[in-house]
């Protein structure tokens, strides 16, 4: 007889953290602009670029009142907040167009890699974390751990270069970046995974560590625990026992990684993104943090941090499903 979802529950559970993120998104949005406005890089001298040099003062003057930079700090961020709610995110003065435009034309490709680096980590950690418990202090399992916690210690910069070396520029049989060919002005399906290969298996090898650890421990457990022992004493094969009894046992404290692996996820797709040129968020985020660019810096926070929030409240609500002696009270 198949459980009911509660689906009453869990809205209410959504809803209450919806309401809670209101403040933290606004809390957020002002921190990017004080951090902004005490910066000393100047936004307009970055929009007007080498024109800047030679231009008179009261063009320049002139350039900071259109930006709306000459405003103080909260007249400015109100003015964007409530110009956020209604949908307009402002005009990126880096890029020389609608936040909204910038956004949409990255954020596709920055999920891509995202959800395919996500989709490598939990499978890889899955699988090398099942085997790993099998034997405890065995020899894979030694191998598994050591590997697990080299990756954990290398930066994901570096793990990208070492990529770029090895693949691309020794075997020649990746390429190093982009996200199509240089001699081609089209976007094909084959060209954009071939250019997804390296920076997704990057991207998911940092994010490996956690899950291949967390589903080695969490197994290990569940094999010393009766119900398993009785799986086995009643003859059960050992995938069986596995995959049927250990496995579904030792990922519930994994369900809680969905959510907190998001912010190290952003961050690494930070600096994977531009390690390969991958023309997604990450990039945006560079551009307008060193030109100062207050819209599209605050739009691209917000959106980071909402991604965080919806992690975080996506993982309380798997492991409220899997396990329902926890409810769904956050």
């Amino acid at each position: 007889m198949n459980r009911r979802l509660p689906w009453g529950p869990m809205a209410r559970m959504a809803g209450r953290r919806a309401l809670a993120a209101v403040p933290v998104l606004l809390v957020v949005t002002f921190g990017v602009f004080a951090v902004a406005a005490a910066s000393p890089f100047d936004p307009v001298k970055a929009y007007a670029g080498t024109a800047g040099l030679t231009a008179s003062q009261e063009n320049l003057d002139q350039l900071r009142a259109n930006l709306g930079a000459d405003q103080p700090l909260v007249p400015r961020w109100w003015d964007w907040t409530t110009s956020a709610l209604t949908g307009d995110l402002g005009d990126s003065s880096v890029m020389r167009q609608p936040v909204a435009d910038v956004i949409a034309e990255r954020i596709g490709w920055s999920v891509l890699l995202a959800a395919t680096a996500f989709a490598v980590a939990v499978l890889l950690g899955t699988v090398l974390g099942v085997l790993a418990a099998r034997r405890p202090g065995g020899a894979f399992d030694r191998g598994a751990t050591a590997v697990a916690y080299t990756l954990e210690a290398a930066p994901a910069f570096w793990l990208g270069l070492l990529a770029i070396w090895v693949f691309a520029l020794k075997l020649g049989v990746l390429p190093a970046g982009g996200l199509t060919d240089t001699a081609s002005d089209t976007v094909t399906f084959g060209q954009v995974a071939g250019h997804l290969v390296l920076p997704a298996l990057v991207l998911g090898l940092s994010q490996l560590p956690w899950f291949l650890l967390y589903v080695r421990q969490g197994v290990a457990d569940a094999l010393e625990e009766d119900p398993v022992r009785g799986a086995r004493a009643r003859g059960l094969s050992e995938r069986t026992v596995l995959v049927g009894h250990a496995l579904r046992s030792g990922l519930l404290p994994v369900l809680t990684l969905v959510g907190s692996r998001v912010p190290e996820l952003i961050t690494g797709a930070l600096l994977v993104e531009t390690v390969f040129s991958w023309p997604g968020i990450a990039a945006a985020t560079v551009t307008a943090a060193t030109s100062v660019d207050f819209p599209l810096l605050a739009a691209l926070t917000v959106l980071a941090t909402a991604a965080v929030l919806l992690g975080n409240l996506l993982s309380d609500l798997l492991y409220g499903l899997a396990d329902p002696r926890v409810g769904f009270h956050g």
